[in-house]
């Protein structure tokens, strides 16, 4: 006899541990996005609706990588005032007090948030133009 009397696995011992998934979101595609998206999923060894599932849950953590993101850029523009404001005094050969690296610092902490959004601001607009 062939696979059709083996035991049938139980629903419970399909999940192994995860939670049932029991909800579908469709969507409408032309012959080419189904295409597109066919040959993506391939490409990647999933199945289409993994493929599909993957997706949209990164696009739905999307928001907290985009604050992520902002907050990483912002300590990087800190690092970069931090450096611009040392480097060249050290290398004139001038050294910096104590107080002067305190102030130095709390004015970074301070101001790297605005030269961030600044900078992203001014990246924007060259992009519309």
């Amino acid at each position: 006899m062939g696979a059709h009397n083996e035991p049938r696995e139980s629903n419970s011992q399909r999940l192994r541990g995860r939670v049932a998934r029991s909800r579908s979101i469709g969507t409408k595609l032309t012959p080419a996005e189904e295409n597109q998206i066919l040959a993506a999923a391939e490409a990647d060894g999933k199945a289409l609706s993994e493929w599909a599932r993957d997706l949209l849950l990164r696009g739905a953590n999307s928001t907290n990588r985009g604050e992520m993101e902002l907050h990483i850029f912002t300590e990087l523009v800190g690092i970069q005032m931090l450096l611009m404001s040392t480097l060249e005094p050290l290398l004139r050969g001038d050294k910096l007090t104590q107080e002067q690296l305190a102030m130095l610092f709390r004015r970074v902490q301070t101001s790297k948030a605005a030269q961030a959004q600044e900078l992203l601001a001014r990246r924007s607009q060259n992009r519309e133009k």
